[in-house]
């Protein structure tokens, strides 16, 4: 089985990122992103390619590898994770976070 502390899902792009979830559910009304936080979300669409400059790792519940969140993150060299079942209810904006995305894992520090 999984330990509590992690979450699974699909590579979209490899890589590694250690830092702070923000859960972000619209991003036209909580788009508070700080530079290297872990942005969790539902799903990505083009209204959410501003806040991906700014992200350590996407994390996103919905996608594939081709889906709009795969395909922007590999533009810009982000970690990210797509299919990662309950992710922006898993996850809470605060938590410290490790993302294996080349491993498909999330591990969950504090």
């Amino acid at each position: 089985g999984q330990a509590a502390n992690e979450l699974h899902g699909e590579c979209a792009c490899p890589g590694y990122a250690e830092g702070t979830v923000k859960v972000i559910l619209d991003p036209t009304v909580s788009a508070d992103l700080d530079p290297g936080d872990v942005l969790v979300a539902p799903y990505t669409d083009p209204a959410w390619t501003p806040l991906f400059p700014t992200a350590g790792a996407i994390v996103v519940e919905v996608g594939s590898y081709l889906s709009h969140a795969g395909t922007v993150a590999r533009e810009y060299q982000i970690p990210c994770l797509v299919d990662v079942a309950a992710a922006t209810r898993r996850l809470r904006t605060g938590q410290r976070v490790r993302v294996f995305a080349g491993e498909g894992r999330i591990e969950v520090l504090e």
